[in-house]
């Protein structure tokens, strides 16, 4: 079964219809989207295909990349191109398989297929009975093609898995972005396109070689990493660039059998089943600076730039406006880089039709090898010329560092309603975040929108009025969490007057705070860098 001939995966057509295809469709325009079961699959497959792209048919500059989006490629150039790779895409079979270790690993004891999936409880669970939200028995026996997109969503999310067993090159768990048209019924070409980087962009001055291992891993022996010295750094010569999109951690072996069965993921009837895995630890051990992973955005502390810099990763509280600028734009002087797709939507996309793109997030929530969660959202792409990138940063960071103010003294105050001790007080009030943050969410984006616009026609970054709306969002906001949260009912006389105490004291800080008064004084209003500049 090859992954790039196969008529392997779900697409769904404008009207809804599904049809299982090969990767030939994603040029059809009446295909707007993959069918995937899971949507940590779905994302996987996004990876997948736009991964294929880059590799083998990267556009050679913006003006070819243009031509292409306008218009896509025949089936006899796409053919031609994945032709120069096909011998890596072989999923069954003697030779170097997909995403599988080089070694058949035949010494290896079987594991349950299932334990690819990185929310499937593991023997703990099982053994305990403590798989309550997420049931043994999910994916048990699946199809070679779930088997192939469960493979490739472990290796590119690979989480800690135990002695040797390595994480991702991104690290455990990172979250993955992605440039989106806004229209959802856009075709899917335009969707994967968007993400795929002009060669003059990339700068890569070397050009791949597909059959010793530097593009695709599974090509040559697994690098073992059980002694000093194994490391694999991102300016090592035994990888091309890449390599990021195909980094495989993992040593497995899938173990396909020629049975009919209907897949449990899927729930698609296929000839040949995949009910077990062989693995084996020590894998590659990716280690270093890899923030030029295409996908993704990356922090380091901009005091200590040399020190490893970290891929943005999902936390509990899911993903909010208040990492919008690290998700979307760069900047050195604050410690991060967005994903090198956002970058070259920035650099060489943005502005050039009409349509106004936007940023897919998602990505588990891991706690070590853990799920606690997967998110998944889109947030607004904003046209900004390159020389504002510093300032809008700077403004939205102020928006930022406002609406978290307000929050802690809402939720500290909110505490202090219900409790005689708050500060003692346990438990999970992440609730309220969540709310506020929701609540806020689009005067946020709509205040970013202002600041683009005027910050592009060289004027202040927020003229008053519009700073004034932010502010008096972020108050109403506040209020009305504490109303509902804390004044839901009477209660006595003594536990009244404690919360209309704590109420005082959040108005207090609400309308007299150095942080609020900052947006009511015309003089400190924030004005880009003519602000930046002043101090």
């Amino acid at each position: 079964m090859n992954l790039l001939h196969a008529s392997w995966l779900p697409f769904r057509l404008h009207n809804g219809d599904q049809e299982w295809r090969s990767l030939m469709a994603i040029t059809d325009p009446d295909i707007v989207d993959f069918a995937l079961p899971r949507a940590d699959f779905q994302g996987a497959a996004y990876q997948l295909v736009i991964g294929i792209l880059q590799t083998a048919f990267a556009p050679e500059d913006e003006d070819q990349w243009h031509q292409y989006y306008a218009k896509p490629p025949t089936n006899d150039e796409l053919k031609l191109a994945f032709n120069t790779i096909e011998h890596a895409f072989e999923l069954t079979g003697d030779g170097p398989l997909f995403m599988q270790d080089h070694e058949p690993l035949s010494q290896q004891e079987m594991s349950p297929i299932s334990g690819l999936l990185i929310d499937a409880p593991g023997a703990n669970g099982i053994k305990n009975n403590t798989d309550f939200f997420v049931k043994r028995g999910i994916g048990e026996v699946m199809s070679p093609a779930m088997a192939a997109l469960a493979l490739f969503t472990l290796q590119i999310n690979a989480p800690s898995g135990g002695s040797g067993h390595r994480v991702g090159l991104r690290g455990g768990g990172p979250l993955t972005t992605l440039v989106m048209p806004s229209d959802e019924q856009s075709s899917l070409w335009h969707k994967l396109w968007l993400n795929v980087i002009n060669r003059d962009t990339w700068r890569c001055n070397v050009e791949p070689n597909f059959h010793d291992g530097s593009v695709f891993p599974w090509l040559a022996p697994t690098i073992e990493s059980s002694k000093k010295g194994s490391e694999i750094y991102p300016s090592t010569e035994v990888i091309h660039p890449l390599h990021m999109y195909w980094a495989m951690p993992r040593r497995i072996r899938l173990v396909i059998d020629d049975e009919p069965t209907q897949c449990l993921i899927s729930g698609e009837h296929c000839e040949q089943s995949v009910r077990h895995y062989r693995t084996k630890n020590y894998g590659n051990n990716y280690v270093g600076n890899w923030d030029q992973h295409p996908f993704t955005p990356y922090k380091w502390n901009p005091k200590k730039p040399h020190e490893d810099h970290l891929s943005q990763k999902g936390q509990p509280g899911g993903i909010s406006y208040k990492i919008w600028d690290v998700l979307t734009l760069s900047s050195d002087g604050n410690g991060h880089v967005c994903a090198r797709v956002v970058d070259h939507y920035n650099d060489v996309a943005k502005g050039k039709w009409h349509e106004q793109p936007q940023l897919w997030v998602f990505g588990y929530d891991m706690d070590n090898m853990k799920p606690r969660g997967w998110y998944s959202t889109m947030m607004p792409l904003f046209d900004v010329e390159p020389e504002n990138h510093d300032d809008i940063i700077y403004v939205t960071k102020e928006l930022q560092e406002l609406a978290n103010n307000a929050l802690y003294q809402t939720r500290s105050q909110i505490k202090a309603a219900w409790f005689d001790k708050p500060s003692d007080a346990k438990g999970d009030t992440s609730f309220i975040d969540l709310d506020f943050w929701q609540q806020t969410e689009a005067t946020f984006y709509l205040t970013v929108s202002h600041v683009a616009h005027n910050l592009n026609q060289q004027q202040p970054a927020l003229t008053s009025e519009q700073a004034k709306h932010w502010r008096n969002t972020i108050q109403s906001v506040s209020t009305q969490l504490f109303d509902n949260y804390a004044l839901d009912d009477l209660g006595n006389i003594r536990s009244m007057a404690k919360r209309m105490d704590a109420r005082g004291k959040l108005m207090g800080w609400l309308c007299g705070s150095k942080n609020i008064k900052a947006f009511n004084n015309d003089h400190n209003l924030i004005v880009g860098k003519d602000k930046k500049h002043a101090k």
